[in-house]
């Protein structure tokens, strides 16, 4: 349903925001494009949505190209964007009429505005909405036309617990009828929450992807207890035979991180059993998607920096070579 291969945007002045972003979507599939402030995830699905052309690189939706093909994806396509711009005067249902004079094949409003928990807000102009309305007013507009392709840029930004839980229920009651749905969002609970793939961008590039337990999977796991009085972490087994890469230690709490988490859980609950020992607090898991992407972007960061550090070393050296 999506073909994305190694997308560029530049942008006047020369700036890079899309540096070669490759991956796709089936039917039916929802797919979260993650990434910090800066990242390019809008950049990215602007091209995706047709409301630019890529400077290199292609992108196919239904097999077209989005911004020359047009006429063929946007009847198919529902677009709800980061932030919408509606006439403050008009009433939900006045608004949602207009938009639907302008969509193929678009549901009645009365069909649409339910399902986002609009039912009763009808007859209320827009500019009496809250922002989280307004958001569900974005959704249902992306809605009217019953897309194949649905894209979501932050859909729940504004929103309350509830709402937020109301459009996961939603975007799942979708996909489970094949309707491909790409998101992006900052919540990363809600992209562990929803998607069937995800991608991590990180200044304009994807620097992992996969289902979120193998983005997760590639992130260490913790265990965390408190060690009794008396005891201290050299009492502990080696942490080789426990299959740990690394500690912390704040006060008399221990932090272990592993790769291997049911055989340092068990090596480690067995050592305590024999010791006669009760570790308090422990907390055996695996790692988070927030973990995993806060320790991509650092690792990501982190190369980068050292790449850089080594073009400027070996620039210098070439100059004074070149001096000499």
């Amino acid at each position: 349903m999506i073909e994305v291969t190694d997308l560029r945007r530049v942008y006047g002045g020369g700036f890079e925001a899309v540096r070669g972003v490759s991956f796709s979507a089936r039917r039916g599939e929802v797919f979260a494009l993650l990434g910090t402030n800066g990242a390019g995830k809008t950049s990215t699905l602007e091209l995706l949505e047709g409301l630019a052309a890529p400077t290199a690189g292609q992108v196919r939706i239904f097999g077209h190209d989005p911004y020359t093909d047009r006429a063929a994806v946007r009847r198919r396509t529902g677009v709800m964007l980061q932030e919408g711009g509606f006439p403050s005067d008009l009433t939900v249902t006045e608004t949602a009429r207009m938009w639907a004079g302008a969509v193929s094949g678009a549901r009645p409003p009365q069909e649409v505005l339910p399902l986002v928990g609009l039912g009763g807000k009808g007859d209320v102009r827009v500019k009496q909405l809250s922002g989280g309305e307004r958001r569900r007013l974005d959704l249902a507009l992306a809605l009217l036309g019953d897309p194949e392709v649905l894209f979501l840029d932050e859909p729940t930004t504004g929103l309350d617990a509830e709402g937020r839980r109301d459009t996961w229920r939603l975007v799942r009651e979708l996909r489970d009828n094949g309707t491909t749905v790409l998101l992006t969002t900052h919540y990363l609970e809600e992209a562990e929450a929803l998607a069937d793939h995800l991608a991590i961008m990180h200044k304009g590039r994807i620097a992992t992807t996969g289902t979120p337990a193998e983005v997760t999977a590639a992130q260490p796991s913790r265990i965390t207890f408190e060690l009794p009085r008396g005891y201290f972490p050299g009492d502990l087994p080696p942490l080789d035979e426990l299959g740990v890469t690394g500690h912390e230690l704040d006060g008399r709490t221990v932090k272990l991180h592993t790769r291997e988490l049911q055989r340092a859980a068990t090596r480690l609950l067995v050592w305590a059993e024999r010791s006669g020992m009760e570790l308090k607090g422990l907390d055996v898991r695996s790692a988070s998607l927030e973990e995993a992407f806060l320790g991509i972007a650092h690792d990501v960061s982190a190369r980068e920096d050292a790449h850089g550090a080594s073009a400027g070393e070996s620039s210098t050296t070439t100059g004074r070579e070149y001096a000499a």
